[in-house]
């Protein structure tokens, strides 16, 4: 049922399967029948929920049940297991219309009690419960990039209930890892990923994500621009792909909001840095001109091959395009296009020479990694001579 089913309908393919149990009377004897398949993960007990990896799908077995809101926040739910309850019942506590059809394995027929697939058809996104819907404030994000993802828009009675929500700090509710989550999700699955973010203006929420109020028309249209842009030149890596698109996202601020909206989103200090190191660059860095030994410096400050991504999504000029090109270019015949020169010089060739260890060998080190990058030597023969003179003259 739900995403599953959606996908399938929209030729989209999926490994992630929910499947409703009808006809098991408890969750021990659901797990002795789902163990002889593969290993069963029961961390979902309380929800009635089983989940099992199994011919390369990720499974999620699941009682009927209903949710009641008894606490603020996404997770204030009280769940009560009922598999007397129909299939219609069941899914009305779904988010979406488009997410509570399911297939009803042993009849052989498509359940879609909400008509989710009308509005997959007429390109609407419709609550199942609007009455429910505003118990938990993660769907206002989750219309958002699932309207981005699927090309939908949201009915009017679902806009204005997620405008309402927005305006009254249902966002605050929520801890920044559930929030990021959805954001990554529209920033990598969405097909035209601008469509979400003027969604996200639209339903107020920079109000919440308030450093991008202050962008000005101009620089939010670049903006827009520039992400749909950067969606195209995507890799399979998602730590990058997401440092990516958030440097785009915010490209247009100066470096403290940069950074206050990045704190707001993750406590993911590696992520954090990668694209504070992007942004960065683009600051301090001329593709106009630049010695070899700049574009080493630049090589230990960011990953060039992901820089060169960036700009790309973030210049229309042919010219600078071209520059952009020669970048990369040198960048991989100096075989730093991934990572920095490797040192050729090491503590040990220090040593080698008759000198005890010392608080000097730091800063010998570096000089002579200088060195190397200024064209200074390229090899270890002409390595151990440099620092021979270095040492001894």
């Amino acid at each position: 049922m739900g995403g599953y089913v959606r996908d399938y309908l929209l030729n989209k393919e999926s490994k992630d399967i929910d499947i409703e149990i009808y006809g098991v009377s408890s969750f021990s004897k659901l797990e002795k029948i789902l163990i002889e398949f593969g290993a069963v993960n029961s961390v979902g007990k309380s929800f009635g929920v089983c989940k099992l990896k199994a011919f390369d799908l990720d499974l999620d077995f699941s009682f009927p049940r209903t949710d009641s809101k008894i606490f603020s926040g996404h997770k204030g739910f009280e769940v009560t297991i009922d598999s007397s309850l129909d299939y219609a019942k069941a899914a009305s506590r779904r988010d979406f219309t488009i997410n509570a059809i399911g297939y009803d394995v042993q009849n052989k027929q498509i359940l879609d009690p909400y008509l989710g697939i009308d509005d997959l058809n007429n390109k609407i996104l419709r609550a199942v419960d609007i009455s429910k819907f505003a118990q938990d404030p993660l769907r206002v994000l989750r219309a958002v990039q699932f309207s981005a993802r699927f090309d939908l828009t949201l009915n009017e009675e679902l806009f204005v209930l997620c405008k309402t929500m927005v305006q009254n700090n249902a966002l605050h509710e929520l801890p920044k890892e559930r929030i990021f989550e959805e954001i990554k999700k529209l920033l990598l699955k969405s097909t035209t990923v601008s469509n979400g973010v003027k969604l996200l203006k639209e339903l107020g929420t920079f109000e919440y994500f308030s450093e991008l109020n202050k962008l000005n028309e101009t620089q939010f249209a670049n903006t827009l621009e520039s992400l749909d842009k950067m969606r195209s030149l995507l890799s399979a890596n998602v730590q990058t792909d997401v440092a990516l698109m958030l440097a785009i996202l915010i490209y247009r601020l100066n470096m403290r909001d940069c950074d206050n909206f990045l704190k707001k989103l993750t406590n993911e200090k590696k992520l954090i840095a990668s694209v504070l190191g992007i942004l960065k660059a683009k600051e301090s860095f001329s593709l106009d001109g630049y010695t070899q030994y700049e574009l080493h410096i630049l090589a230990t400050k960011v990953n060039i091959e992901r820089f060169v991504l960036f700009l790309q999504a973030t210049t229309q000029s042919k010219r600078t395009l071209s520059n952009i090109d020669k970048l990369k270019s040198k960048a991989k015949t100096l075989n730093i296009l991934n990572a920095q020169a490797e040192a050729i010089l090491g503590g040990k060739d220090v040593l080698s020479l008759g000198l005890e260890p010392s608080k000097e060998f730091s800063s010998i080190l570096k000089k002579a990694y200088r060195a190397q990058i200024s064209g200074s030597f390229d090899n270890y023969t002409d390595a151990i001579k440099w620092l021979k003179k270095e040492l001894f003259t």
